[in-house]
C-alpha cells in the first residue's frame, strides 16, 4: 500500500469514527464520510463495499488488538484467572473504540467476534474439545459472561476490584 492509500484509508476511518461517535451507524451516509474525509464517494467505494464493511473492518482491528493481549490461549483451560485478567485488561485498553463502534444496533457484534476468535485459537491447540458441548458452553459463559459483567459494572466499581472479582468468579 502506498502512502496516499494509507492516508486515504486513515482519513476515511477517522471521518467514520467521528460521525459514529455522534450517530447510530444507520444514520451515517457515505456522502458524509466522503465529505469529512475530503474524498469522493467513488474513492470510498474503492476501499469499502459499504459503511458496514468499514465498520466491520474497524471491529476486526479491535478484536485483533484484544487477542494480542491474550498471552496464551491455553490459559482458558489451564489458568482461567490469568485469561480473564488479560481479557478484561484488553477490553479496558480498547474501551473508547468499543464504545464508539459497538453501540446501538452493533452492540452484540464485538463479543460474538471475540468469542468466535478465542474459540478458534483454543480449538487449533485442542481440537479434541471442538465437539465437547460442556467445554463449549463453559467457554461461551466465561468469555461472554466476563464481557457483559464488565460492561455492566465498570462505571460502578473500582476497576482493579472488579477485575479481581471477575477472576475469582470465573476461576473454576
Amino acid at each position: 500500500m502506498d502512502k496516499r492509500e494509507i492516508k486515504t484509508k486513515r482519513n476515511i476511518k477517522n471521518a467514520f469514527l467521528m460521525l459514529r461517535s455522534k450517530k447510530e451507524i444507520e444514520q451515517i451516509t457515505v456522502k458524509e464520510i466522503a465529505e469529512k474525509a475530503e474524498i469522493s464517494k467513488a474513492t470510498f467505494y474503492l476501499h469499502y463495499k459499504d459503511i458496514y464493511d468499514l465498520s466491520d473492518t474497524l471491529g476486526i482491528e479491535i478484536v485483533e488488538n484484544i487477542l494480542k493481549d491474550i498471552s496464551d490461549p491455553n490459559n482458558v483451560i489451564d489458568a482461567p484467572a490469568v485469561f480473564i485478567r488479560e481479557l478484561v485488561t484488553a477490553f479496558i485498553a480498547q474501551r473508547n473504540m468499543i464504545d464508539i463502534l459497538f453501540s446501538g444496533s452493533q452492540n452484540y457484534k464485538l463479543i460474538d467476534y471475540i468469542s468466535f476468535s478465542i474459540k478458534k485459537l483454543v480449538f487449533e491447540l485442542h481440537p479434541e474439545y471442538k465437539e465437547n458441548l460442556s467445554f463449549n458452553l463453559q467457554m461461551t459463559y466465561k468469555i461472554k459472561g466476563v464481557y457483559y459483567a464488565f460492561q455492566d459494572n465498570i462505571d460502578k466499581f473500582d476497576t482493579d476490584t472488579l477485575i479481581d472479582e471477575l477472576c475469582r468468579l470465573f476461576d473454576t
